[in-house]
C-alpha cells in the first residue's frame, strides 16, 4: 500500500470515527433536551401522553433548519429563511431548557448548564452535515475538470473566430530530380565550296 492509499484510508477512518462520536454526543444531547422540554410541556399543562411532541417540534426544527442552511446556496432567499428558522429554534430550545432548570428549583448556574444540551445538538448536527459534504467532495474524481462555455458579449453576434481542426499533414513532396548530361563538343562550321556553273558546257 503506497502513501496515497494510507492517507486515504486514514482519512476515511478519521471521518467515520468523527461521525460516530458526533452521533453519540448528538444522541445524548437530544435525550437530555428531550426530557427537559417534555417535562416543561407537562408543567405548562400539556397532557403527559402528548408532551413528547414539544421536544420533537423544537429540536426537530433545529436539525431540519441546520441541514437546509448547509445545503442551500449561501445568498439565496431560502438560505436566509432557514437561517432565521435555525436561530429561532435554537433560541427556543436553549431558553426552554434554562427555564425548566430554573422552575425545578435550580439556580442560574443550573439554568446555564441546562442550555448546553441544545447547543451541543445544534453544533453536532452542523458537524455531521459538514462531514457529509466533505465526503461527497472527496469522492468526486479530481481529474474531471468542468469548463464553462464561453459566452460572447452579444448573443446575436456570431463567433467569427476561425475554427482550427486537426488534420493529417500531407506528405512532403520530394524535390524533382534533374539529370544532367555532359556537354557535347561541337565541331566548328567550315565553309563549303559550291561549284558555280560556267557558260561552256
Amino acid at each position: 500500500m503506497d502513501t496515497a492509499d494510507q492517507q486515504s484510508s486514514g482519512m476515511r477512518w478519521a471521518r467515520w470515527s468523527a461521525v460516530l462520536v458526533l452521533i453519540g454526543i448528538g444522541a445524548a444531547a437530544f435525550v437530555l433536551s428531550f426530557a427537559a422540554l417534555q417535562d416543561l410541556a407537562i408543567m405548562g399543562g400539556t397532557r403527559r401522553g402528548l408532551a413528547w411532541l414539544f421536544p420533537v417540534i423544537v429540536d426537530g426544527t433545529i436539525i431540519q433548519a441546520t441541514m437546509a442552511v448547509i445545503a442551500l446556496p449561501p445568498k439565496s432567499a431560502e438560505h436566509k429563511w432557514f437561517s432565521w428558522i435555525l436561530v429561532g429554534g435554537a433560541a427556543v430550545s436553549v431558553s426552554s431548557n434554562s427555564v425548566h432548570a430554573y422552575l425545578t428549583g435550580h439556580s442560574w448556574g443550573g439554568a446555564l448548564l441546562a442550555a448546553i444540551p441544545p447547543l451541543a445538538l445544534l453544533i453536532d448536527t452542523h458537524g455531521l452535515v459538514l462531514l457529509r459534504r466533505a465526503a461527497q467532495r472527496d469522492s468526486t474524481p479530481a481529474d474531471v475538470v468542468e469548463t464553462a462555455p464561453t459566452n460572447t458579449a452579444d448573443a446575436g453576434v456570431p463567433n467569427l473566430a476561425p475554427t482550427v481542426t486537426a488534420s493529417t499533414p500531407a506528405p512532403a513532396l520530394s524535390p524533382a530530380q534533374t539529370f544532367h548530361s555532359p556537354p557535347r563538343t561541337v565541331a566548328p562550321l567550315l565553309p563549303v565550296a559550291v561549284p558555280i556553273p560556267t557558260g561552256g558546257n
